[in-house]
């Protein structure tokens, strides 16, 4: 409606079918409304806006480590709430204040998540001290009113304040992100944390043009389950397919080394292979999912190693509307999953073919 108002909305189905045991939550939502909101922008001074978005909208920051659109999942993720968006040059900060829509099975039955907020402020700048380099800072408040950890489930109000310095040319590309954590779980305090990197060289000039890259990643974990006071790192609403499409482990109390080499056979095609390596961060605290629910507790082993995933991808982009994915990946299980359970190696594989317009 001109160029200070719209109006925006998508529909979407997701549905499983086969699956043992049938659709977890994230799998199967018949038809409902994943978007709906309305766009008012001012114009500012010196080519900058401002925008106010109202109603049903996807929020994702940065590599979504904390906030996402839950891509990897079946259903995406969005959220019912307002967005303050101020843009000038390369300079982006928001402002917002939400809850999760929910993921309910049948038609137009996804209303928000009233047990659940997420408000705070993000801000993505130019770092002029490092060529082509990128400085995110942050601040993110969560509200669940029953929060499930292996230490037991309470009322959690969680504040996390990160950065996250960033570049993607060539041949250096990198991410580095730290984010520390405070706030209460019941009648105790939450002291948590995590650091991330993840580091790539490319040589252009080598047949193949392969990237050689690294990922190092650490979350804390609890240090006493019968002490009040929790120290296990929430994600808050992380990507789907945190560390691989399988989606097998989680982003709390682990430590995680991923070497992986990229090879571009052809122009439009990309061949990854990798193998990540996990640990437990604290051998008192469990093993989480990407929504942070208990998937192993850690009262019956005190191994710290969890487990190793190789894998092997094929990325082909057809032409400017079509793409092809292939994975295959084996997870071997480790000592901490053997002793604290069935511990038996996982395979997986996916392709999908997508056409976007």
């Amino acid at each position: 409606m001109g160029e200070h108002a719209r109006l925006f909305s998508q529909f979407q189905s997701s549905l499983e079918n086969w699956r043992a045991g049938g659709p977890r939550p994230t799998d199967r939502d018949e038809l409902d409304v994943h978007q709906a909101f309305l766009d008012l922008k001012l114009d500012l001074p010196d080519a900058a806006a401002l925008t106010l978005r109202s109603g049903r909208q996807e929020l994702a920051y940065g590599s979504q480590r904390i906030v996402s659109v839950r891509e990897g999942p079946n259903v995406r993720q969005s959220f019912d709430g307002f967005r303050l968006m101020y843009g000038r040059g390369e300079v982006r900060i928001d402002g917002f204040a939400a809850k999760p829509a929910q993921t309910n099975r049948y038609a137009f039955d996804d209303g928000p998540d009233n047990t659940k907020a997420l408000w705070g402020a993000y801000a993505v700048l130019p770092f002029p001290p490092l060529a082509r380099g990128n400085l995110d800072l942050y601040y993110l408040g969560l509200y669940r009113g029953r929060a499930g950890f292996d230490q037991g489930a309470a009322r959690e109000t969680r504040h996390s304040v990160g950065a996250r310095l960033w570049r993607t040319a060539r041949p250096l590309d990198y991410n580095f992100e730290a984010l520390y954590q405070w706030g209460s779980f019941g009648t105790g305090a939450i002291q948590a944390w995590t650091v991330a990197s993840d580091t790539g060289y490319t040589l252009a000039a080598v047949p193949l043009t392969p990237r050689f890259g690294l990922r190092a990643d650490i979350a804390s974990g609890d240090e006493d389950p019968a002490n009040h006071d929790l120290q296990t790192f929430n994600p808050l609403f992380p990507k789907g397919a945190y560390f691989s499409e399988a989606g097998l482990i989680g982003p709390a109390n682990f430590i995680d080394l991923n070497p992986c080499i990229d090879l571009h056979p052809a122009d439009r095609l990309t061949v990854i292979f990798d193998w990540d390596f996990f640990w437990r961060e604290s051998t008192r605290d469990g093993l989480y999912n990407n929504a942070t629910a208990l998937v192993r507790s850690g009262k019956t082993s005190a191994a710290r190693y969890i487990g190793s995933m190789s894998q092997g991808q094929l990325l082909w982009d057809i032409d400017r509307h079509l793409s092809f994915v292939a994975i295959y990946g084996h997870f071997f299980a480790g000592s901490f999953l053997k002793e604290s359970g069935p511990g038996r190696d996982v395979d997986y594989l996916t392709t999908w073919l997508a056409y976007k317009f």
